[in-house]
């Protein structure tokens, strides 16, 4: 059991992000967490907003500098923590180094891929200045040890133990969330055709998310989207109340396993996602979870399911019995990166 820790934590995202419910996680681990959330240092102007992409944020050091600095005081810490931290560079993380003895970086999205152009460069430049880099992917992995990494910790994505726990659901949440098969997920493009051919086909398909009118397919689709980005209670009810929840990857960020990767079967849902080896890993197929390589296969194995409860059933629950015997939860994997991350 490591002992309590006095916790600077740079938060990335909102009161509904996965950012702020790790900070979450930290605290109820019996942590003194203090959270500073750079995300209130975006500029609410487009323009400038594009500026940051294109530059790296190189431009923005000195403001996110003193945006900490009028935060936090002269107060010190066991543990600096950022999350993300594609606003945080070299000049940035000095300041940090004097009021932490540990420099954690934990960030699941793809900085060292090319999807994302120059949104990384203050990041990447930082790379060598923390103590731990933490990231979920073997690519990342050894593109973060090229680019100087002291250490680097490969991690499963993980849950939240308390915003996704099957919940005690009512007629009206019934009502409100039952569904054949749903996909929560943004729009993608290369998304949009695959939900266009499985609903053309007679899957019957509930899809929530943001940005799904710019699909090409969005006169296919319209019919079957229920509507923008859900979050908390709401997305859990519709994973649990619907017989199956589909998981897709981002092609973009080398995805082999998402967040819903962890999320589905923790809050009692069936997931059925595209095959991949870390999927193969996580889960046994098809006791576990169930996978697909193609549209035929993923409609095929969806029709099946939606024709045998029973199935369904034992699915979803070896499915949640795995994510708690691997501790695949928040809090376990941010204690098992705290005590890895103190000195050798």
């Amino acid at each position: 059991m490591i002992k309590p820790l006095q916790i600077l934590y740079l938060a990335a995202g909102g009161p509904s992000s996965s950012s702020m419910a790790k900070a979450r996680a930290l605290h109820r681990l019996g942590h003194e967490v203090t959270v500073v959330n750079l995300h209130e240092c975006h500029p609410r102007n487009i323009w400038m907003r594009r500026l940051d992409n294109v530059t790296g944020y190189r431009l923005r050091q000195r403001q996110v500098t003193d945006f900490i600095a009028s935060r936090i005081g002269a107060s010190r810490f066991d543990v600096v923590w950022v999350d993300s931290g594609n606003m945080v560079g070299p000049k940035v993380l000095k300041l940090l180094r004097h009021h932490g003895d540990r420099l954690i970086n934990y960030n699941h999205d793809d900085p060292t891929g090319v999807r994302d152009g120059n949104v990384w460069e203050s990041f990447k430049r930082a790379v060598p200045g923390y103590d731990l880099m933490v990231t979920v992917r073997k690519e990342t992995e050894q593109e973060l040890k090229a680019l100087g990494a002291r250490r680097v910790l490969r991690v499963w994505r993980s849950y939240d133990e308390i915003e996704h726990r099957p919940r005690e659901l009512s007629t009206d949440d019934h009502a409100r969330w039952d569904s054949q098969v749903v996909f929560a997920g943004t729009w993608m493009p290369e998304r949009g055709a695959l939900m266009a051919d499985l609903i053309r086909r007679g899957l019957p398909l509930a899809i929530y998310g943001d940005f799904w009118h710019k699909a090409p397919e969005w006169p296919i689709i319209q019919a079957n989207w229920r509507g923008p980005a859900i979050y908390g209670d709401d997305y859990a009810k519709a994973i649990q109340c619907s017989k199956i929840a589909i998981g897709l990857l981002s092609k973009g960020n080398r995805d082999l396993h998402t967040q819903r990767s962890a999320e589905i079967p923790a809050m009692g849902g069936l997931l059925c996602a595209e095959r991949t080896e870390e999927h193969l890993r996580l889960y046994e197929e098809p006791k576990e979870a169930v996978f697909w390589s193609s549209a035929d296969e993923c409609l095929s194995n969806c029709k099946a399911l939606l024709e045998n409860s029973r199935e369904r059933d034992e699915i979803k629950a070896r499915g949640l019995n795995k994510v708690r015997d691997m501790k695949l939860g928040h809090e376990s994997v941010m204690a098992s990166i705290l005590q890895q991350s103190r000195p050798m």
